[in-house]
């Protein structure tokens, strides 16, 4: 094997977040509250979806995974964070800064895949609403995530085996408060140039298509929407599709503003921020986006509670 397949770095320092000292504290409760709230605002629609009968739709069916996967996605980060502004000791072991990466690849691929399986199923229900059980179908449904998962396994796996064939031992301090691939990549003295290529051609393909699908998706609906002469009808379908454009707007806006946006002299601490708003703020977000906007989880919401109370007594 060559020398420069080998890593003489056994860990990694993590700086975490740029805050003073005497607000450590402050910020740490913070972002503690944000997280119990993502676990259990996420968990709460896996439970209400599986609970109510009326809820076992296409469209439910890929949220509940979608809310699996943002409470995956913010504990692969978000833990290790906290117990670091709790305890100072910012290391992190070599495997398990790989570890954290890959994991933090694969659920951000899966987020966009299953963003875009929505996409194409409010598609569906508004322009073939005719059509829409023989299109929508569980086994199309269960095809459609399954694949999801398979190609986000082969994106982060195709990062991760890129990446340990790259040599560190230059220095092994992180500028950001987790192992984020763009950041290992500047720590490397190896050549990186393929590493560059694949992140480009596997973004197109994770990222970007996805987000041209999406584009597509609702260029079809606003074009049936145009052609619907009730009032009542486009009312009813934007309120379908009003909680989907809200979780797209939050995750390729915070992604898009990291990555197409110039850099300044301040760039790490910009990528920090948004890094943050797509791996705390977004995933704690999409329940309320979910069951504020959406009459059947705030009545499924309320028969859970009714359920409750009338057990309570």
């Amino acid at each position: 094997m060559r020398p420069e397949n080998q890593s003489c770095v056994s860990e990694f320092l993590l700086l975490g977040l740029p805050i003073p000292p005497d607000q450590q504290a402050v910020f740490f409760i913070l972002f503690l509250v944000l997280y119990l709230t993502t676990v259990l605002g996420n968990l709460l629609i896996i439970l209400l979806i599986r609970l109510d009968s009326r809820l076992h739709t296409p469209m439910y069916f890929f949220l509940s995974h979608l809310a699996f996967t943002d409470v995956s996605f913010s504990s692969v980060t978000v833990p290790k964070m906290l117990m670091d502004m709790q305890t100072n000791l910012k290391s992190i072991s070599f495997a398990g800064c790989i570890s954290q990466m890959y994991f933090f690849i694969f659920f951000t691929d899966l987020d966009s895949f299953l963003i875009t399986s929505m996409a194409y199923d409010r598609y569906v229900a508004i322009c073939h609403p005719l059509h829409y059980t023989t299109l929508m179908r569980e086994e199309l449904c269960i095809l459609l995530v399954a694949i999801s998962w398979i190609l986000s396994c082969a994106s982060s796996l195709c990062h991760t085996l890129f990446l340990s064939q790259l040599s560190f031992c230059a220095t092994n301090t992180v500028p950001h408060f987790f192992c984020d691939l763009a950041a290992l990549l500047k720590l490397s003295r190896s050549d990186i140039f393929l590493n560059e290529l694949v992140m480009f051609t596997v973004g197109v393909v994770v990222i970007t298509l996805p987000f041209i699908c999406i584009l597509v998706s609702y260029g079809y609906i606003g074009s049936t929407l145009l052609r619907v002469s009730s009032t009542r009808g486009v009312c009813k379908a934007l309120s379908t599709c009003g909680s989907h454009l809200s979780v797209v707007s939050l995750y390729y806006g915070a992604i898009f503003g990291q990555y197409l946006f110039p850099t300044t002299n301040n760039s790490i601490n910009k990528d920090i921020i948004v890094a943050i708003m797509y791996t705390v703020v977004t995933p704690m977000l999409n329940p309320f986006i979910y069951s504020l906007r959406n009459r059947d989880m705030k009545e499924a919401l309320r028969k859970l509670f009714s359920r409750a109370t009338f057990f309570s007594w």
